[in-house]
């Protein structure tokens, strides 16, 4: 960035502090565990969507594969490569390519850094109320309890 201090409505994504890791239930945390965060929607104020800069480390994914009920996802590679996983396979995405999940597609989705560098991807979605989570692969999901988003198993016990 330029020398000078970048000022509202700008803002230079280094200056913020990083969220390392995530809020998996364990056994679930350690793949993504190294991931870290740049929560630039909150840090500009918006509110209808949410954007992070997300950094992924070698060996490490940016969550457990997942579909979201009512959020749409889409995230643009900024640097690096990385292995999108979901249904169809895995396929290599490059810096400058995009992906997009519509709400509602059961379809799990997850990046995973198989390569020898960082990867850097920004990540978009949106912030519908109410929405739940699947993760296909493994015993969890996200569901709304007592009005709180909280893991559960998929018999519905808290984790």
């Amino acid at each position: 960035m330029s020398m000078s201090k970048v000022k509202s409505p700008a803002l230079d994504p280094a200056a913020l502090t990083p969220r390392v890791g995530n809020s998996y239930p364990a056994p679930y945390h350690a793949e993504a565990a190294k991931r870290e965060k740049r929560i630039l929607g909150d840090a500009l104020g918006l509110t209808n969507f949410g954007v992070n800069l997300t950094a992924l480390p070698p060996g490490t994914a940016s969550a457990q594969r997942h579909w979201h009920s009512k959020q749409d996802e889409f995230v643009f590679i900024v640097s690096g490569e990385l292995t999108l996983v979901t249904d169809a396979g895995e396929q290599v995405l490059s810096a400058g390519m995009v992906a997009g999940f519509p709400a509602g597609k059961r379809d799990g989705h997850m990046l995973v850094n198989r390569s020898q560098e960082e990867a850097v991807y920004l990540e978009v979605g949106d912030r519908t109320a109410l929405d739940e989570v699947d993760y296909p692969d493994i015993d969890m999901l996200v569901r709304s309890v007592d009005g709180e988003e909280k893991y559960v198993h998929k018999d519905g016990t808290p984790y």
